[in-house]
């Protein structure tokens, strides 16, 4: 097989990896000469260093960042590695504009811009959305973009996290990590591939973990595996085919109650309610296939197909979420457990079209998503002994719910949903300073919902959302150093948006979300990036009670923020990832019922700032320290209690040695040993922060 004639930037990306092998070099001699440019256009692939230079989240093209009208934030794997990151959440805090949501102890949640979400999850640009616990494991970087992305990745609201997973490159690939931490931790990941011949390649990444944790009794136990293979059937075509499989077992953890508007003062290891009765589990199994062909002459086509089937079930012993410790040092406590068995089928195709006309260069994308969700939901309430709550002392506050059954109102039910979209996105050079990006999207959403349940009579329902998702961008590029932009998007959120349906919100149209933003990128130095974005995000047609046990679309919720990013090397040795946010976020419109007007929404901070300084002492030594402050925020939305600001710094001390193979790295998470309360779910349910804890990871690249 011969490349000579190869113009897919996949093909192009992996056959350039092959330079360290003789066979490489005889590939070399039979395709043209891989330009810097070429290479930079590849498909996904890794970042160097701390600075991102192109993403494809924001557009769903190959993109430099600097001509993207919008705010995008790429963590690195090497950030991850240098901070010992443990979990998405340990991601978001140095993404300025996203914090992380308590999820009730037991999954991913996250808040973009003031909005909050457990649904706007994607890997590799796909939906990913249950309600469950990922892994850093296997991942390139992750990228987070902020405000609405309806014309990209449809419903949602104020921004996506979208996970960017490793992929087979043709040369070798091999490194090993083992982390031994305090809370007995232990964690082991590998990562390894390579050619299986001169058009095939392969990798494998694997993670295993088992650890407690500070807080009394918890524990956590989660291992996956993520075999991946690419094929080159021809010059033009490259298929990528994979499979992960993840377990996750953990206690479900809803943290602290609260007392006269703050978090109950406690020893921070204190488990409310009962370690032993509250464990989730999430099992996920994916398979996919990627497929890139070139046609020639700047037309290219793009499909994904991935299935993926969730096992998440969880049970949980916690402090009631409206109910705050009494006068007399009471806490209620309230049980119930809830199992979802899931699938997700979505195919996504993307047709890229490269071509100049009237003198302006074009890169037009067109797209159909089709996707089915086949959601199974039940849930049963815990007793203690005839009553669903009970007081205990808070300084003893343990009690064993003696049976769960389902109660009236709990659920039981299996909701489907039909997705289908197409979209149209135009990214014009209208000279060399000045480019144009403007896309629509439209969206069909239909969600019925079986209701199963006996207790109370069933009731079936079913909703159709029809939605356009507009998105248009300026940009203007006066050196090859800085660039700025104005933009507009808008999303919307349906009613079933995370595959659920109630009578009184089953007929209401859905929620819209519009971004209005501009922004610039500075590079400062070769390596070094500043950016900044001024925006308002505006989040309409809020659902509000009526006060008559009826829903309306009355409210409306504003975000008025500034985001600050530097990520890059300082100097020769320094290398920096820093974020800052100014979000005054407030909500503008409600109903009397509602009484929250004028309140700050859930867990949004009006300033929160992350600076992390990585720097080569010399010697294979190394050091890093970072700090991360978050402002006063509030539990929920009713204001009735305050999570207090904190600062926690962070620090690290890394050696190299057999020649730079190797790397023995210390972190220390809460350097100073503070308490803090970095996130909740409701006035009760607080979760306190780590105290200062130390990991050591010997990493080796082979």
């Amino acid at each position: 097989m011969t490349f000579r004639n190869c113009t897919n930037p996949v093909a192009l990306a992996v056959l350039a990896t092959l330079g360290s092998t003789g066979e490489a070099n005889a590939a070399e001699q039979t395709m043209p000469q891989v330009t810097v440019r070429e290479q930079a256009e590849r498909a996904d692939g890794p970042v160097d260093g701390y600075r991102a230079t192109r993403s494809s989240t924001f557009t769903k093209t190959d993109t430099p960042l600097k001509e993207v009208p919008g705010s995008v934030s790429v963590v690195p794997a090497q950030l991850m590695k240098d901070q010992a990151m443990q979990s998405l959440s340990d991601a978001i805090r140095y993404v300025p504009g996203a914090l992380t949501h308590q999820g009730e102890g037991n999954r991913d949640e996250f808040i973009f811009r003031g909005i909050d979400s457990s649904a706007n999850l994607f890997v590799d640009g796909i939906r990913d959305d249950a309600q469950v616990f990922r892994d850093l494991y296997n991942l390139e970087r992750v990228e987070v973009l902020k405000g609405a992305g309806g014309m990209i990745f449809g419903r949602g609201a104020g921004g996506v996290l979208n996970r960017v997973t490793k992929k087979p490159v043709f040369g070798p690939v091999g490194e090993a990590t083992v982390t031994v931490g305090q809370f007995d931790q232990l964690r082991s990941t590998v990562d390894v591939g390579g050619k299986l011949n001169e058009s095939a390649a392969w990798r494998l990444n694997a993670m295993g973990e088992g650890s407690g944790s500070f807080r009394d009794a918890a524990s956590l136990k989660r291992y996956a595996i993520n075999p991946t293979v690419t094929f080159l059937p021809s010059a033009q075509t490259a298929v990528t085919l994979g499979f992960e499989s993840l377990r996750d077992e953990r206690t479900a953890d809803r943290g602290f109650p609260s007392q006269n508007g703050r978090p109950f003062n406690a020893d921070p290891r204190t488990f409310f309610g009962n370690a032993d009765q509250s464990n989730a589990h999430s099992y996920v199994d994916s398979a996919y296939a990627i497929v890139d062909h070139e046609f020639g002459n700047g037309v290219q086509l793009k499909n994904q197909l991935r299935v993926t089937h969730y096992d998440k079930y969880y049970q949980n012993v916690f402090p009631t979420t409206t109910t705050p410790v009494n006068a007399a040092g009471q806490v209620s406590l309230s049980a119930y457990n809830n199992a979802n068995d899931r699938t997700n089928i979505f195919n996504q195709t993307d047709l890229t079209t490269k071509f100049t006309t009237g003198g302006l260069e074009h890169t037009l994308l067109t797209g159909l998503e089709l996707g089915r969700q086949d959601s199974t939901n039940k849930r049963n309430t815990g007793f203690f002994g005839a009553s669903p709550t009970i007081l205990v002392p808070a300084s003893a506050p343990r009690a064993t719910a003696t049976s769960f059954r389902p109660d009236g109102t709990d659920v039981d039910n299996n909701v489907k949903a039909d997705i289908a979209a197409v979209y149209v996105q135009d990214q014009i050079a209208l000279s060399k300073e000045w480019k144009l990006l403007a896309g629509l999207r439209y969206d069909y959403f239909r969600a019925a919902l079986d209701d199963r349940r006996t207790v109370v009579p069933a009731v079936d329902l079913a909703h159709t959302d029809k939605a356009f998702s507009p998105r248009v961008g300026l940009i203007w590029s006066p050196t090859s150093t800085q660039s700025y932009y104005a933009s507009y998007s808008s999303s919307f959120l349906p009613s079933a948006e995370t595959l659920s349906l109630a009578v009184n919100t089953a007929n209401l149209d859905p929620e819209t979300a519009k971004n209005y933003e501009i922004g610039g990128r500075w590079d400062l130095r070769p390596n070094l990036t500043l950016s900044a974005a001024v925006f308002r995000l505006d989040r309409n047609n809020v659902r509000n009670a009526d006060g008559n046990g009826g829903i309306v679309l009355s409210g409306q919720q504003r975000t008025d923020g500034v985001e600050v990013g530097l990520q890059g090397d300082v100097a020769r040795n320094w290398q920096v990832y820093a974020g800052y946010a100014h979000l005054d976020a407030r909500i503008t419109k409600a109903t009397a019922a509602a009484g929250n007007l004028g309140h700050r929404p859930q867990l949004v901070p009006k300033n929160t700032l992350s600076v992390w300084n990585k720097v080569a002492l010399g010697g294979g030594w190394s050091a890093g320290l970072g700090v991360i402050h978050q402002g006063e925020s509030f539990a929920n939305a009713d204001n009735a209690v305050t999570l207090p600001a904190f600062t926690r710094a962070d620090a690290a001390v890394y050696y190299a040695f057999a020649g730079g193979k190797t790397r023995i790295a210390l972190n220390v998470e809460n350097l100073f040993d503070k308490k803090y309360f970095p996130t909740a779910d409701a006035n009760n349910n607080i979760s306190p922060g780590a105290p200062r804890n130390a990991r050591v990871t010997l990493s080796t690249v082979f």
